[in-house]
């Protein structure tokens, strides 16, 4: 094993105290550390593993960039030649350095999927609920019978002082293509209906999310696959019958598992670079298995942007033009719309 090999190692097993050194401004989150970017800037793009086999493997789904914590740590403090990387290492793991802050810990193990199935079971349907009123607001008005999405009156989270808090949030349902539920993802949601919590990072999610993704249908050989939730529920506006998945991350989307019947992908891109990479890793990947990839693409940021600002008949008019002829036919329902309305 080489030098720099054992040395990522050893930070690896302290993954936690390099992440609150050298990212301070992050938060754990389940099995993560979130954070902006290898600078420690405050955001979610970036995530360190913390537990598990990958643990102190990180990525910058808005970047691209990925690696160990030696690498990280190169990164954060600006060191161009491996010997510094190293000798900073060094320093850092002969410190003396106080232990990981004690965490309240649910019944089942944080991140789990079994902590997700449990907060899932909790949750109720969204009829006549918080969470009924914020997806109408985002322009969403038949979600009642999505069965993937669910309402908890009484979701916990850490507040900016990292003290346990609930609030109401959106449980959307993660899973994989057996159709077991592998994990969750969390929106804390304002009183009012209007948007979300003002609240520490108000969308996280919780279990094993890498490949898997949040269901509206059963895929075949035809498939949607987008970002977020409310970028896929914004296409399922216009295409109820087309079966689609909503992977939660640009970096989740590239790494999708692919049913092995499909036949055609429709790689739902949001407009920031972050997306234009994800649609075409996630496309080429596709590609090399034989699979046809066609991008549906916004006119602004995403689907959901399309849907608020022009209305639901011009987004169905927009995505028609993206279409394969066939499924024009296949998966459009409803006689009473008007092209180029």
């Amino acid at each position: 094993m080489s030098v720099a090999s054992e040395m990522a190692q050893r930070l690896a097993r302290e993954a936690e105290v390099v992440c609150r050194h050298y990212l301070p401004h992050g938060r754990r989150e389940g099995r993560y550390w979130r954070v902006g970017d290898v600078h420690g800037t405050p955001g979610e793009s970036l995530y360190v593993r913390l537990h598990g086999g990958a643990i102190g493997r990180w990525a910058d789904a808005a970047t691209g960039e990925h690696g160990d914590l030696l690498d990280l740590i190169g990164l954060n403090r600006g060191l161009g030649r491996l010997a510094e990387v190293l000798d900073e290492a060094r320093v850092f793991l002969g410190s003396s350095r106080a232990p990981p802050e004690p965490r309240w810990e649910p019944p089942a193990p944080i991140g789990s999927p079994e902590a997700a199935r449990r907060l899932f079971a909790r949750s109720r349907p969204l009829a006549g609920t918080l969470a009924e009123a914020y997806l109408r607001n985002r322009g969403f008005t038949d979600v009642r019978k999505d069965g993937s999405l669910r309402f908890q009156p009484r979701c916990w989270y850490r507040d900016a002082d990292d003290r346990l808090a609930d609030g109401p949030a959106l449980i959307a349902a993660v899973t994989g293509l057996d159709g077991g539920l592998t994990g969750v993802q969390r929106t804390w949601l304002d009183p009012s209906g209007r948007g979300k919590a003002a609240v520490p990072s108000p969308r996280r999610a919780l279990g094993y999310l890498l490949g898997n993704g949040v269901r509206f249908g059963v895929a075949r050989d035809v498939l949607a696959a987008g970002e977020g939730v409310e970028t896929v529920l914004a296409l399922r506006t216009a295409l109820p019958v087309l079966p689609m998945v909503a992977a939660l991350s640009a970096g989740h989307l590239a790494a999708l598992r692919l049913p092995p019947t499909l036949r055609r992908l429709y790689v739902v891109r949001d407009n920031d670079a972050a997306g234009r990479r994800a649609a075409e890793r996630l496309g080429n990947r596709a590609e090399a298995l034989g699979i046809e990839a066609l991008v549906l693409a916004p006119v602004l940021g995403d689907l959901n942007d399309d849907l608020l600002a022009f209305g639901q008949a011009a987004l169905r008019a927009h995505l028609r033009a993206q279409l394969a002829p066939e499924d024009v036919a296949r998966f459009w329902m409803g006689g009473d719309w008007r092209w180029g309305a």
